[in-house]
């Protein structure tokens, strides 16, 4: 690790300053070192293991001198080198010259991580045989962090690129990956097997609709059905030859009597589900024009889309052991053609990235049973089989996990006609597939079955106060009731399923936690149901617990998941989405601490909003800047109105009363600590509606949700069906949300603007507050108001006294003395210049 000596520093000639520096490095030292640990990766500290590196950094010298020097951390994955070089604080991570280019002045080299990093780089490039190198200037500590990852080729010309979370990226396994779309802007062959995958579904799509007239619904089946016959190929019992257009034995009674072959093959049970899966697929031998030779094609239609889905998918299927649901992708590419996205069917398919998250989220074990009681395509169930089956090499263990460890229900005829055979082409477990209505179904007997994991992506936008169960979060509950206590509850909704928008949403709500855990919330990129229209979120539960009060449950906000909307692609993973996936794994299994803009740990209540969004504060320390701008703002206004004549709204001489201040340390040298408004603030009320109309003229300010003029926005005389309020805040509700004002004169107030008092602060620890309050407008907008239930649950960061209470008497100094020092140079500046 990083020593004092390393800067050529004795430790007994260095500065309080710089001891706790080279401590906090240190700490950033370790926390590197963990993060390359969970990366699997293994880099030299201090140097290098292998000797051309080594003898490469003897003389590496920041200085120049042509000594010894040695970043961090170094080492080799695969044919690149990689270079660490870390500060403890964000402030030092990059140093840029006049030209905006990282500064390769000594000062900056030696002082700065990605000018560090950069350095050492170059100089490998130059004294090495290696073509490949990245250099990392990592800054900060493991809750506030940097890490900024620099190309370097071998004639030593580099190329930044966009910041990481983590180093899972530059493991073996993905570096090659990382090479090829970010620093060579190419496709991987994965992205080109999908492009051509997409492709040929919008190609079959045509073909179903232009040779076939088939309907939307049936399209699926069809595909399904002619894969599952393909299948009797390897046993002799089909022949794509055999499909000549006969019109006696048509080429669909033949591609269906293939498909019944193949059930009985697949050991399909009972005979009842058999019949329902064969009911499904008459649609094949009984439309007439795909069994009748075209006359353009000078074969069948099913001909034709059999050898299309022989060549194009079914080789794909069978060879490929990913969680891809190819089935489902081709529904969604089927629903996308044909102007419509599912949800006339009321089908809404989950991606593959959210299907292999959830594994991922459920930690699973090759123990688990898996309930899906909406399987749609079976996307959950394949996706939980593989990864099961990844994590054994026992067969009776994998036979078990095919067997009996897999159990969905689906109501649609045809999804779960859909669903069994892509289990079936997926490699079994279908014999725990049934069709039945979920809701209709005894959650106890469920419960029989001994699921310890449900997943589960119920309908969407089918409830209503006239059919209350048909909301998601009914879904979710029943879901809870029908797992074994303990186990793993995981399901995709709709945002506003968490916010409980009606009463009987509210209820459920209440109840889940009287008898369940709820374990944290996943807030998801909008687009992550590309062109169906809703803003998604994962829930996870701990099914059969209560929820106990003091619980801290876990609120995560991963809208920038790494996925983007791309022109005629839709929904594309770009590289950054391993990165972002795997430190999004990092926090929920408490791996690492994160800011609160990506994760909020809090206790909850029923009636709260059960989102990133509702419990989201800026835990950052406040700035000096802050507080100048809100004295400012302040000063200004009052100069304002003392220029108009209103100096009746203040009533002291602003220098005399600040000038009294007590030293106070800096503010990065404060403690500080978490408190909700409703403990700051004995008072707090809304406004009273007064219409532009009823407005009276006087001198009595009128405080509505302007971010202007401390929120004045007019005078009135109105004493009657108004609220009159004075030394107190305001904070808009509406409008400018967020905007937040010391108001010390008397004004009345409208209701875009609620009161926040407490009769023991003076207007200073109103200003300090006001400051740290007006950061709630970046998690307000016009689309998104205050209202008086999330006002309850806001929180605020304050500085703290040896009794971890609010400090306001350092809260008063500090603003006296900043206010100070504003007026008195304010006015020897108009002195000087007279």
């Amino acid at each position: 690790m990083k020593q004092a000596a390393k800067n050529g520093l004795n430790s007994n000639t260095l500065t309080n300053k710089e001891k706790l520096m080279a401590k906090k490095e240190v700490l950033t030292d370790l926390w590197v070192y963990e993060m390359l640990k969970e990366a699997n990766i293994d880099l030299h500290p201090q140097g290098s293991n292998i000797t051309e590196i080594n003898n490469a950094l003897k003389s590496a010298s920041k200085a120049g001198s042509g000594n010894v020097g040695f970043p961090e951390y170094c080492g080799v994955v695969k044919d690149f080198i990689l270079i660490i070089e870390n500060k403890s604080d964000v402030s030092l991570h990059t140093k840029r010259n006049e030209k905006n280019v990282i500064c390769t002045q000594v000062a900056s080299v030696k002082n700065y991580a990605v000018n560090g990093a950069l350095f050492y780089g170059k100089h490998l490039a130059k004294n090495t045989s290696y073509k490949k190198i990245i250099a990392f200037g990592v800054s900060g500590n493991e809750k506030r962090h940097r890490i900024t990852p620099v190309f370097i080729d071998e004639r030593g010309g580099y190329k930044e690129l966009d910041d990481v979370e983590t180093f899972t990226l530059f493991n073996e396994k993905n570096i090659d990956e990382y090479y090829t779309k970010s620093i060579l802007k190419e496709k991987t062959p994965e992205e080109k097997t999908t492009e051509e995958i997409l492709k040929d579904a919008r190609a079959l799509h045509e073909d179903l609709r232009n040779y076939g007239s088939i309907q939307d619904k049936d399209k699926p089946l069809v595909v399904s059905g002619i894969l599952l016959a393909l299948r009797e190929m390897e046993h002799k019992g089909f022949s794509i030859e055999s499909l000549v257009g006969d019109q006696t034995n048509t080429d669909g009674e033949k591609i269906y009597e293939a498909i019944e072959k193949n059930l009985k093959r697949a050991n399909v049970s009972p005979q009842v589900k058999k019949d329902k899966l064969l009911s499904q697929f008459l649609v094949i031998k009984d439309t007439k024009v795909i069994n009748e030779v075209n006359d353009n094609l000078k074969k069948s239609p099913l001909k034709h889309f059999t050898e299309f889905l022989y060549e194009n998918i079914y080789k794909n299927i069978k060879y490929i052991h990913s969680a891809e649901d190819y089935l489902g992708r081709f529904y969604g590419e089927f629903m996308s053609y044909s102007g419509g996205d599912g949800q006339s069917l009321g089908i809404v398919l989950t991606p593959k990235h959210i299907t292999e998250l959830f594994c991922e989220l459920a930690d699973l074990k090759v123990t688990d049973s898996i309930l899906d009681p909406c399987c749609g395509t079976a996307g959950f169930l394949i996706a939980g089989m593989h990864d099961m089956l990844q994590k054994t090499d026992n067969p009776e263990t994998q036979r078990k996990i095919r067997k009996n460890q897999l159990h969905g229900l689906e109501l649609q005829p045809y999804m779960f006609t859909i669903s069994t055979t892509n289990m079936i082409l997926r490699g079994d477990g279908k014999s725990n597939l049934e069709q039945e209505d979920f809701l209709k179904c005894n959650p106890s007997q469920l419960q029989e079955k001994g699921c310890t994991v449900g997943m589960m992506n119920p309908p969407y936008s089918m409830g209503s106060k006239n059919d209350p169960s048909l909301y998601e979060i009914n879904f979710t509950e029943h879901l809870l009731n029908s797992i074994v206590q303990d186990g793993k509850v995981i399901v995709i909704v709709p945002q506003s399923s968490m916010t409980g928008k009606t009463l009987e949403e509210q209820a459920i709500k209440a109840n889940i936690l009287k008898h369940h855990t709820l374990e944290g919330v996943i807030t998801l990129n909008s687009n992550s149901f590309y062109g169906v229209g809703t803003n998604p979120c994962i829930a996870l539960f701990t099914a059969g617990v209560p929820h106990y009060k003091e619980k801290k449950v876990k609120f995560i906000n991963f809208e920038k998941d790494g996925f983007e909307v791309q022109k005629h692609r839709g929904l594309v993973e770009t590289i950054d989405a391993i990165d972002k996936r795997q430190h999004l794994l990092d926090v929920w299994f408490d791996r690492i601490e994160a800011e609160t803009m990506f994760c909020v740990n809090t206790t909850i209540e029923p009636e709260d909003e059960w989102l990133h969004s509702f419990y989201f504060f800026n835990d950052e320390n406040p700035t000096k800047e802050e507080f100048e701008k809100t004295i400012a703002d302040y000063l200004t206004f009052e100069f304002n109105m003392i220029l108009q004549g209103k100096e009746y709204l203040f009533d002291s001489k602003r220098l005399e009363i600040v000038k009294d201040f007590e030293e106070v340390e800096d503010l990065d040298k404060k403690a500080y600590g978490e408190f909700y408004l409703k403990e700051i603030f004995t008072k707090v009320q809304r406004g009273k509606r007064l219409k532009k109309l009823d407005h009276k003229k006087g001198k009595m300010p009128y405080v509505s949700s302007s971010a202007m003029n401390n929120g004045i926005d007019g005078f009135v005389s109105n004493s009657e069906n108004v609220r009159i309020f004075k030394n107190c805040l305001t904070i808009a509700n509406s409008g400018s949300v967020g905007a937040t004002f010391f108001q010390p004169f008397e004004f009345v107030a409208s209701d875009h603007v609620t009161k926040l008092q407490n009769d023991d602060f003076n207007e200073f620890i109103y200003l300090y507050i006001a400051s740290v309050i007006k950061r709630l407008s970046e998690k307000y907008s016009f689309n998104r108001e205050i209202n008086d239930q999330r006002i309850k649950r806001e929180k605020i960061l304050l500085p703290i006294d040896e009794n971890g209470r609010p400090d306001f008497k350092y809260m008063e100094n500090f603003i006296k003395k900043l206010e100070y020092e504003k007026l008195t140079n304010y006015i020897e500046k108009k002195v000087t210049n007279v």
